[in-house]
């Protein structure tokens, strides 16, 4: 008998080890299938995150694409641009350098131009410097030399033929006209404001043109000058240096003025270019 219930408790022990041991598996093998199950979900977590990162580069990849091929657009016609610019640059610079020669060499000219008309009036000063300032004066104006003769250093009163001190005072000024080969020289006439009419002289003007060409015909001659330099005109009473009103003043309006003008022909040519 005792053996009998020994021999069933050793059964039972072994039965309640083998629960035990299986039960163990068991729930190891379960444990395992829960892991295995929330690393699945877990890598599909990640899987799904990796996907939606991988979209989002790939859309910032394509952003930086555009970006790019934008930026080489710009850059190129960037590139146009500057080429065009350095090209107009390059230009502007040719100009400017012609220009800056040209307003050299316009300056040098109008510097030569200034010397010769100081030039020309240091010589006719130095050549009517015998005669008083009542009968002629020297000015220079605008580029040219006036010489203003008064009508009884040149004339008797109401005519045209020049006298003998008149002769003189031109045979000076002829030997300064006659070295200046590139020169205009016009012989202006003037009278006051009264008025004149004889058998001779309709008017004022007349008196005034008919009094310039008797100095061209002295001037050129008597003394030679070359009559292409000379240019005769009358002014009559319209363009007096003083009043009217006053016998002074009348007196300085009666009178021939000698222009000396340096002929100007390389200047305007160059203004020309």
């Amino acid at each position: 008998m005792k053996t009998r219930n020994l021999t069933f408790f050793v059964l039972l022990a072994v039965l309640c080890s083998s629960c035990v041991v299986g039960r163990r598996k068991y729930d190891e093998a379960e444990a395992g299938r829960l892991a295995a199950l929330y690393s699945r979900d877990s890598l599909g977590n990640l899987l799904m995150y990796a996907r939606q990162d991988c979209n989002s580069l790939v859309r910032q990849c394509q952003g930086l694409i555009g970006d790019t091929l934008n930026l080489g657009q710009a850059l190129r016609l960037a590139q146009r641009n500057n080429a065009t610019l350095t090209s107009q640059l390059s230009q502007k610079n040719t100009e400017l350098g012609d220009r800056e020669r040209t307003i050299a060499q316009l300056q040098q000219m109008v510097d030569e131009q200034n010397a010769r008309v100081k030039s020309i009036l240091d010589n006719v000063k130095q050549a009517l410097n015998g005669f008083s300032s009542d009968e002629l004066s020297i000015r220079e104006e605008g580029g040219k030399v006036y010489v203003a003769m008064s009508d009884k250093l040149l004339f008797e009163s109401g005519s045209a033929n020049v006298n003998d001190l008149g002769r003189q005072a031109l045979g000076k000024l002829a030997t300064v006209l006659n070295r200046q080969a590139d020169v205009d020289v016009y012989i202006e006439g003037h009278t006051d404001s009264i008025p004149i009419h004889t058998a001779v002289f309709k008017d004022n003007w007349d008196l005034s043109v008919i009094r310039s060409t008797s100095v061209v015909r002295i001037l050129t001659e008597t003394y030679n000058v070359n009559p292409l330099q000379i240019q005769p005109c009358g002014r009559g009473e319209y363009k007096p240096m003083d009043t009217n009103a006053t016998p002074e003043g009348r007196a300085r309006n009666r009178r021939t003025e000698i222009i000396i003008a340096p002929k100007l022909d390389k200047l305007y040519q160059m203004l020309k270019q």
